[in-house]
This record gives C-alpha cells, structure tokens and sequence, in this order.
C-alpha cells in the first residue's frame, strides 16, 4: 500500500471513532433510504434519482486512477496569515480546525497517477475544507501540478470544487487566478491536453480561472457553477432567472461546459477523452 493510502486511510479510520455514521443515509432529492455501504460502494450515487452526494478526495483519486499509484506531490505546504486575522475567527485557528477535520494541509491534493495504465498529473479539491477556498497554498498546489506535468509531458485532469478566494489572504488569494492560467497556458503550448471536472459547487475565482480553462470541460449532474451567486446577480437586474440558472446541464446548454457526466461514467469518460487527445498530439 502507498504512503498516500496508508496515511489517509489511517486517518479515516480514527474519524469514524469519533464521528459515528449511521447505517442509512436519506437521499435529500428523492427522499429513498440508502444504506451507507450501497452508497459508497455506487460512488456517492443515489440509486434511486441519480442525485450526487459529496464525494471525499481519496474516494474521487480512487476513482480516477489505478490501484494505488498515486504518488503525492507537495503535501507538507500549509498556509501561512498574511493579514493575521487575530481573535476567535483567527485564520491561524480555522486552518487548525480544518487540518484537524479532514486530515490534509490543505483544500487541494495533487500528485501524479496512472489511469488506464497511462500517466497523469491529477488534482483533486475538497469543499470540506475552508469550503475549497482559494488560498496562496491552493493556487501554488495547482501551480505545481501544472508545471511538473508540463515537465513530464503528461495531461493534468483537475477534480475542481471551490467557494471562491480565501478572504483571509486578501490580494495573495487573488493573485491565484493569474499564476495558475499563465501555468495553464505554458501547459498548453506544449499540446498536453487539461480535463477540469467541475463538482459542485464551483464558484466565483476558481470558476473564472483554472476551472473553465480545459480542452474538454466536464461537470457533474446538477453542479452549481457560476461567478456570483444566484441571490446577487437576480438582485443586480431585478428579474427572475432562468429555471436551472447557474446549473451544470443550463450551463451546458449555453456553450460553457462541453459534457454533463454521471460520476459513474466520468472514469471512461476522461480516459476516452485523453486517448484520442494524446493520439492527436502525436
């Protein structure tokens, strides 16, 4: 077992000592009772109506890779308080909290796997922490991924998932949007094919940068995605919006995401996608 998986799945199980879970968990679209293990074992997926639960880093790196192969990269980054945000709404002390509640440095974790026996720099980002916020650690994680696998001549596919900037950190979170498009940009003079794969939600300066910057943007069912949120911008022209506004299919439908992709077919998907990407660049 890899260090990766051995680290995580340490910490998991200590989490459910502390963190009992029921046998059943209620589906909250159709209202069906699904039993925990049908639920993990479906991916995250209610069987019923198809409705998409949230889905935990190491399941979706299980998901998009072989085996155990992948390898870490940069995981002892942790953020630093720029602004030093002081008092009980200290950022020094939320870090602290999220570190503690999830088991990661941070809300990114990158490394390099193989899918289908080929190899790939993946990303994955995780709403459970600081809502996926995007910080100077984030921004730089994601850098990195793009850099190292420009370096090595592999396609990045990038699980993308975020509440917007982290506000702790001021113009440093800001500053993230640029650093990692002209990543992107560098990746993509090289031919190498970007999948993001936009989770829900996916919002404000992540949506605006890296998460909508793919070759093939892919997102999953019902997937909220937008720069503002819904209540702001139906503020902005006094008008009711659109039915399914800011969701993944509405979205689809306009041009701005290319495939809507059930999680249970997004593994074929995106190994299909960089077949004919890969063969095409060579």
């Amino acid at each position: 077992m890899s260090s990766f998986f051995s680290r995580t799945l340490g910490f998991n199980r200590t989490r459910k000592k502390d963190i009992p879970k029921g046998l059943f968990t209620k589906c909250p679209s159709c209202g069906e009772m699904l039993s925990q293990a049908d639920l993990e074992k479906n991916l995250f997926v209610c069987r019923a109506c198809g409705y998409h639960f949230p889905m935990d880093r190491i399941s979706r790196i299980q998901m998009l890779s072989d085996g155990e192969t992948f390898e870490e990269w940069d995981e002892g980054l942790t953020s630093k308080d720029p602004l030093k945000f002081t008092g009980t709404d200290s950022y020094e002390a939320k870090l602290k909290s999220n570190q503690e509640k999830t088991g990661f440095k941070d809300a990114v974790t990158i490394g390099q796997a193989k899918l289908e026996g080929r190899d790939i720099g993946l990303g994955v980002m995780d709403f459970k922490f600081l809502a996926a916020s995007m910080g100077s650690v984030v921004g730089e994680k994601i850098t990195r991924l793009i850099e190292k696998s420009t370096e090595r001549e592999l396609p990045v596919v990038l699980v993308c998932a975020s509440g917007g900037a982290r506000m702790y950190e001021g113009m440093l979170s800001l500053m993230q949007m640029a650093k990692t498009s002209g990543a992107l940009a560098r990746h993509a003079q090289k031919n190498l094919p970007y999948i993001p794969i936009l989770t829900h939600p996916t919002t404000a300066g992540v949506m605006a940068s890296f998460a909508t910057l793919g070759d093939v943007i892919l997102a999953e069912p019902q997937a909220l995605i937008g720069f503002a949120g819904p209540r702001v911008i139906k503020e902005t022209p006094l008008q009711d919006l659109p039915e399914g506004f800011q969701r993944s299919e509405f979205l689809r439908d306009k041009g701005l995401i290319d495939r809507v992709v059930p999680r249970g077919e997004m593994r074929d998907t995106v190994s299909g996608l960089l077949d004919k990407m890969m063969a095409a660049r060579e």
